[in-house]
């Protein structure tokens, strides 16, 4: 299970009891030689938990318009309403078919809901085995959604409301049972509805369901659900004002499955996004996370929010139609300069190494930004210093050596000052640069490789430091001494060294 058990908050603590009335008695479930499935699990047993999870007005017969409490207003100010009447039947016939049809005949006198600490305890363990594609399709095969979906209408217990979402969650990780989800009619809206809750463990399962949905064939469908407006803006209002951090990652995680997402279900969902004002909102929230990577503010559980951040942007700026409106929001460049800046890179790397992609597209297509950070040492140092991170990514090596190929091309027309103080950071990292040539040189084996776009951007960026390495060995002795004096040291054996394998690998 996904999310472990909390509480429910203090408004749904006391659920009614009439909805869940404790049974004195469940007669016992048909044996399980009946069933035709391959597990270490009863089969009946899965059917007689199912049986439990029942709620007590679906096995009186009522069958009005069920809503949840507070139900959310779709466009025109309409409360959401759906006719459940027959997932009602079918949960019904659940109940009553015989024994020969797999099911246990229940006594129309006996009561089929249980309390609400039993049902956590049956509904838990439905939640587990839901994980196994097994024991997911054989649950769903047997009316499980239809069961799920009536309590999940009728149920004020936010406990029992998280169970629910979840053992649903598991079920969406496999195939059959996740085309099981789309065609139980009501079932979808009755899961979006749940976004308008206040309680956090539940709103953290409904995100995680809906983002399960977005990577699969099922994702259409899901798109049309999530599209009107109240629904997105709900979804935007969650990730800008929770203070939860699980919840912030399950709805951040949300916004990056759709901006990943297949490209008809980006064309349904992205641009009422965007209009909604997502950049901004992205924005803030890496402004947010960048201002607590402060030695007194650090927290690694936050660094997986950062990197999600991160890469959500970096998703948008790949997307023709938006990656205008991300690449010139000067903002966002500046933060992810100050991010690759960080002195101390080793426990957010991941979000460096994204930061330097994202930096990148944004240079290819705002190209007069190189020469803001042309000049800035700092940047150069803390570019450098993101390769060891990238080692097994040679996508975002490119990158690297994309930017320091532009800014390369500006520093070989600075003063000796400038020129004295990058040539320090160069050979500062000279290591650093030599072994991701070895790396990348091993990378680079195959003629197709040779021949692409990311070798040449190595290219310029090492004809670049053979550039700025000659013309600082031209300076005089005198003015090289006084320059080191200042504070920038640099050996003239590290010069060579470098000179020496840049111009190796130029001429490969």
């Amino acid at each position: 299970m996904s999310i472990p058990p909390e509480s429910p908050s203090e408004h749904n603590e006391e659920a009614p009891e009439q909805e869940f009335q404790s049974s004195t008695h469940h007669p016992p479930a048909p044996s399980g030689e009946l069933f035709d499935i391959t597990t270490t699990v009863d089969p009946a047993y899965i059917i007689s938990l199912i049986r439990k999870l029942l709620p007590e007005n679906v096995k009186h017969g009522e069958r009005s318009k069920i809503t949840t409490s507070s139900p959310p207003e779709n466009e025109e100010g309409q409360s959401w309403s759906i006719d459940e009447s027959e997932n009602m039947k079918n949960v019904e016939t659940f109940v009553k078919q015989s024994v020969d049809d797999k099911f246990y005949c229940q006594n129309e006198r006996e009561d089929v809901a249980v309390g609400e600490e039993a049902w956590e305890e049956f509904g838990c363990i439905l939640w587990d085995l839901a994980a196994s594609k097994t024991h997911a399709e054989f649950m769903v095969e047997n009316f499980a959604l239809e069961v799920l979906l009536a309590t999940l209408m009728v149920s004020k217990s936010a406990r029992i409301t998280e169970i629910n979402l979840g053992i649903i969650g598991n079920l969406a990780c496999h195939d059959v049972s996740r085309k099981k989800i789309t065609t139980t009619d009501g079932l979808i809206g009755a899961v979006l509805q749940q976004l308008f809750l206040d309680d956090t463990a539940c709103l953290c399962e409904a995100c995680r369901l809906i983002t399960l949905f977005l990577p699969s064939n099922e994702s259409g469908f899901l798109a049309e659900a999530l599209q009107p407006e109240h629904i997105l803006c709900r979804i935007l209002w969650i990730v800008e004002n929770t203070l939860n951090i699980q919840l912030l990652e399950k709805s951040i995680n949300l916004l990056l499955a759709i901006a990943e997402s297949k490209q008809d279900v980006v064309a349904i969902l992205l641009p009422p996004l965007i209009k909604l004002g997502l950049p901004r909102s992205l924005v803030d929230l890496l402004s947010v996370e960048i201002s607590k990577l402060t030695p007194e503010e650090r927290s690694p559980e936050r660094y997986s929010i950062l990197d999600s951040i991160l890469q959500t942007v970096e998703a948008l700026s790949v997307i023709d139609d938006y990656s205008q409106e991300v690449c010139s929001n000067k903002e966002l460049f500046q933060l992810l300069v100050q991010l690759i800046k960080h002195p101390d890179k080793a426990e957010f790397a991941n979000s460096c190494v994204t930061a330097s992609v994202l930096t990148a597209n944004i240079l290819t297509d705002a190209t007069d930004l190189a020469l803001e950070i042309s000049q800035d040492t700092l940047f150069l140092q803390g570019l450098l210093g993101v390769f060891p991170f990238a080692s097994d990514d040679i996508e975002a090596r490119s990158a690297i050596w994309s930017i320091l190929a532009r800014l390369l091309m500006r520093i070989q027309k600075t003063d000796p000052s400038n020129l004295h103080q990058h040539v320090s950071v160069l050979t500062s990292k000279s290591e650093v640069v030599e072994d991701e040539l070895l790396i990348y040189n091993v990378d680079d084996s195959s003629e197709n490789h040779r021949s692409s776009t990311k070798l040449t951007a190595r290219t310029f960026a090492l004809k670049g430091i053979v550039e700025i390495l000659s013309r600082w060995r031209t300076l005089d002795d005198h003015m090289k001494g006084a320059l080191s004096m200042e504070g920038c040291y640099v050996n003239e054996g590290d010069v060579d060294k470098m000179l020496h394998y840049c111009c190796k690998y130029t001429n490969e």
